[in-house]
C-alpha cells in the first residue's frame, strides 16, 4: 500500500458533489441578500442578478443531481453507466441560461425606452454587488480545478463566471448612481448582465452538442492516433476507426486493426493488443478503448461483404 498526499488545490480536489453543494449553497445565499437588495434599492440590475442567481441555484440543483445519477454502477442495460447524466445536465443549464438572458435583455430596454419613476438607492446596490462579487470568488475558485474535466462541473462554473461579471457591473452602475445621480446606468447594467450571459451559455451548449452528436472530443487528431497505431510493431492496416466521448474528459475509442500474419501464427494477438491500449492511455488519456484484432484475410472478406 502506499499513502498518497493531498493533490494540490485542498477544498477544490473534493468530489464533484461536494463542490456543486457548497457553491449550491454560496448561490443561494447570494441570491437571498440580492433579492433584500432589490427590494431595498429599488435596482433592476440587482434583480436581474438575483434572478440570474436564482436560475443558477436551480442550474446547480440540476448538476447535483446529475453527479448524483452518474455516480450509478453500469447495468446490463445501462452499458456505460450513468455518465452521460452530466452532459444532459448541462443542456438543461444551457437553455436554461438562454431564457434567461432573453428576459433580463427585454427587460433592460423596456426600461431604458420608458424610464419608471423609481429612485434608485446606489449604497445599498453596492454593499449587495460587493457581497456578490466575493461569494461568486470564491465559488469560482473551488470549482476552477474540477471544471477543466467535468463537463457538469463546468456548467456550473461558467455560470458562476457570469454571476461576478454581473456584480462587477451592478459595483460600477452604483458607483455612477453614488456619483452622477443617473438612474438609466442600472439598466444598463442589467443589458450588460444579458450580454455576458449569452457566449458562454452558447460555449455550453456547443460543447454539449458535440458529445451528443459523438463528435471527436477537441484537440483529439484521428489521424494522430491512425499513426500511432500504425507504428505498433505488427499493425499492418486500421479501419473503421471512432473516438467519442461519454461526457467532458471521458473519450472512448475503438477500431479494427488488421495485424500480420505472423502475430497470428505466434499467437502474439494479446501482446499487440497490450500495447495498443497503452498507447491510447499514454499518449492521448483514452482509457476505455475497443480493439478487434484482424488477419489480412479478414479485411479482404470485410470489404466483398
Amino acid at each position: 500500500m502506499h499513502n498518497h498526499p493531498e493533490p494540490a488545490g485542498g477544498w477544490r480536489s473534493a468530489s464533484s458533489r461536494r463542490l456543486l453543494a457548497i457553491s449550491l449553497g454560496i448561490t443561494a445565499t447570494v441570491m437571498v441578500v440580492q433579492v433584500v437588495g432589490a427590494i431595498l434599492s429599488g435596482s433592476l440590475a440587482l434583480i436581474a442578478d438575483a434572478a440570474h442567481m436564482f436560475t443558477d441555484a436551480a442550474g446547480l440543483v440540476i448538476a447535483l443531481f446529475a453527479a448524483v445519477v452518474a455516480a450509478r454502477p453500469a447495468t446490463d442495460r445501462r452499458t456505460y453507466g450513468y455518465q452521460r447524466a452530466e452532459v444532459f445536465g448541462a443542456l438543461a443549464n444551457g437553455v436554461i441560461l438562454i431564457v434567461l438572458a432573453a428576459w433580463v435583455g427585454i427587460e433592460a430596454v423596456s426600461r431604458l425606452i420608458a424610464p419608471a419613476e423609481v429612485e434608485v438607492a446606489g449604497g445599498v446596490m453596492l454593499v449587495v454587488a460587493v457581497i456578490g462579487l466575493v461569494a461568486n470568488g470564491a465559488a469560482m475558485w473551488l470549482l476552477s480545478v474540477a471544471q477543466k474535466t467535468n463537463l457538469n462541473i463546468r456548467g456550473a462554473y461558467l455560470e458562476v463566471l457570469g454571476d461576478l461579471l454581473g456584480s462587477i457591473a451592478v459595483i460600477i452602475a452604483a458607483v455612477v448612481i453614488l456619483v452622477t445621480g443617473w438612474a438609466p446606468a442600472d439598466a444598463l447594467a442589467s443589458l450588460a448582465i444579458a450580454a455576458m450571459i449569452v457566449p458562454r451559455a452558447v460555449t455550453l451548449l456547443r460543447e454539449v452538442a458535440s458529445v451528443l452528436s459523438e463528435a471527436a472530443p477537441r484537440g483529439m487528431e484521428v489521424r494522430d492516433i491512425r499513426a500511432h497505431i500504425l507504428g505498433t510493431p505488427g499493425v499492418v492496416d486500421v479501419h473503421d476507426v471512432h473516438v467519442w466521448q461519454l461526457t467532458r474528459g471521458a473519450p472512448v475509442f475503438s477500431a479494427h486493426v488488421v495485424v500480420s500474419s505472423d502475430v497470428i501464427t505466434a499467437g502474439r494477438s494479446d501482446a499487440v493488443l497490450r500495447d495498443l491500449q497503452g498507447c491510447l492511455s499514454e499518449h492521448f488519456d483514452v482509457a476505455h478503448s475497443t480493439f478487434q484484432v484482424e488477419g489480412a484475410g479478414h479485411i479482404e472478406h470485410d470489404a466483398h461483404a
